[in-house]
């Protein structure tokens, strides 16, 4: 374990403070108090380690409008028009999306410094406090995320959080993989990807959802098998959104199977995602264009892709999903936990 200070000022005016966590395998990590951002990921693949998240070099993460890796809260994904009703009391969140309330609002989670709670070798764990009335939210709200690095190559991010009121409540990394080469963002299009889950949301162009949950069988977003991205690629209605940016329902087999493999295009790598999160968006970049990359210049869309473990988006304005998660009851813990396993 290693903590530095780094070079660079964040927004707050004080320098970044980031963590080291390394195995014996030679695997190491890198995450940051600024967003408890996951920065780093190097994996050991034929005798090299090989750098599997795409990011941005310290200075940039403020400039850059991708979430790199960053914690998000309080609701991931969307809430329609900003708006939604609890109990009868109308709410009003800021909006950062045209009309829409996106990944925690104007300053979500990821654009704030968190405290580092704790820090050893294998684990460090970031403390937030939400004030009641952040962003729109009510309840005062507590929240702790945990990185670990396990001997066996597995990253596992876990959340806890507690509020002194009802709240929607969604929390996510938003980290972007590319299992072949993330310095650069090679086209990830060619990974094979499968996802243990049998329905999905559609959405309309901007991202919100327009349909009841749909089954998946015989469309493009039927990933039940391994496959290449590319294969259905900008099929169905990915169209308005430019690829797949889309919630599935997770099929719940009690961790007997993961909720997600993605495998990079020449086999050389392969990534397990389990969580007990009900849902995982699945982003494949679609607009990461422009963004700055490791290397000092910039990636293209489809540099990475996102599989952020959530609730479905939108669900405060959706009763039938409450009880899939993110809606949070007043002094009720929330704990949920997603593990990347490296092979």
């Amino acid at each position: 374990m290693l903590v530095q200070t780094a070079q660079g000022i964040a927004p707050d005016g004080l320098p970044y403070q980031v963590v080291t966590l390394s195995n014996r395998k030679g695997m190491s990590i890198q995450v940051m108090d600024w967003g408890a951002t996951w920065m780093s990921c190097k994996v050991p693949v034929q005798n090299e380690l090989r750098e599997v998240l795409i990011g941005c070099e310290i200075e940039h993460y403020q400039v850059q409008n991708a979430y790199f890796g960053a914690t998000v809260g309080r609701y991931a994904n969307r809430i329609a028009n900003g708006q939604f009703s609890l109990k009868g009391k109308e709410f009003s969140l800021t909006t950062n999306q045209n009309l829409h309330h996106l990944h925690g609002g104007v300053i979500g989670f990821d654009k704030q410094r968190w405290l580092i709670k704790k820090c050893g070798e294998s684990a460090v764990s970031f403390k937030l406090f939400s004030p009641d009335g952040d962003q729109g939210f009510q309840g005062n709200l507590e929240v702790t995320v945990t990185y670990y690095l396990t001997e066996e190559n597995c990253v596992e991010i876990v959340f806890d959080a507690i509020s002194d009121k009802d709240t929607p409540l969604n929390l996510t990394n938003h980290a972007y993989f590319n299992l072949v080469d993330a310095i650069h963002g090679v086209d990830i299009r060619s990974h094979f990807l499968s996802l243990n889950a049998n329905y999905y949301l559609p959405v309309d162009m901007e991202g919100i959802p327009n349909s009841p949950l749909t089954a998946l069988q015989e469309t493009s977003f039927d990933f039940r098998h391994l496959k290449p991205i590319a294969q259905d690629f900008l099929q169905d209605d990915q169209v308005i959104v430019k690829g797949y940016d889309h919630a599935f329902l997770l099929n719940k087999t009690n961790n007997q199977e993961p909720s997600a493999v993605l495998r990079a295009s020449d086999n050389s790598l392969t990534m397990q995602v389990w969580t007990s999160q009900p849902a995982l968006q699945l982003y494949t970049g679609n607009f990461l264009g422009g963004n700055p990359a490791r290397n000092s210049g910039t990636y293209q869309d489809y540099s990475g892709v996102a599989l952020e473990s959530q609730a479905l988006p939108d669900t405060p304005n959706h009763p039938e999903w409450w009880k899939y998660g993110g809606m949070t009851k007043a002094n009720e813990k929330y704990h949920h936990w997603t593990r990347f396993q490296f092979l």
